[in-house]
């Protein structure tokens, strides 16, 4: 994985928090929707890493937090969203098991496409199992 490559999925991480914090996670995933239909047409794989992200992100809590709160260890908004990135990263890079194979059997476009949703959707429901089987361990 390049520098490129984790420089804007850092964009993305950004413009994701932005995102849930001041609208909801019914608009990011919406907009990552509509990101993932811009990457089909035009073939530009770049944004590919952007609504990737973007559905782990929206898996992630966020609803009813101000930015005030943002950096309190509690509400977990943080530890999910970085969870998200790295694992989304993670993913990314090693495409293990469904993620490989949609990458590399589909054609065209929409095996880059499809790679991305789940690998999106992977990180995000991992990062919110683990941040609350640490609030199980906790209790």
């Amino acid at each position: 994985m390049n520098f490129k490559t984790i420089a804007l999925t850092f964009a993305a991480l950004i413009g994701g928090v932005g995102i849930l914090l001041y609208l909801d996670e019914s608009t990011l995933f919406l907009a990552a929707l509509f990101l993932a239909v811009i990457t089909f047409k035009s073939l530009k794989n770049d944004l590919d890493k952007i609504f990737g992200l973007w559905f782990s992100l929206s898996v992630a809590p966020a609803f009813g937090i101000s930015p005030d709160a943002l950096l309190l260890f509690e509400n977990g908004f943080l530890v999910q969203a970085s969870l998200s990135f790295i694992l989304f990263i993670y993913l990314y890079a090693k495409k293990p098991s469904i993620i490989g194979r949609l990458y590399t059997n589909s054609k065209g476009n929409i095996g880059i496409i499809l790679s991305s949703i789940v690998c999106g959707f992977t990180a995000g429901i991992l990062s919110s199992l683990l941040w609350q089987g640490y609030l199980q361990l906790q209790m």
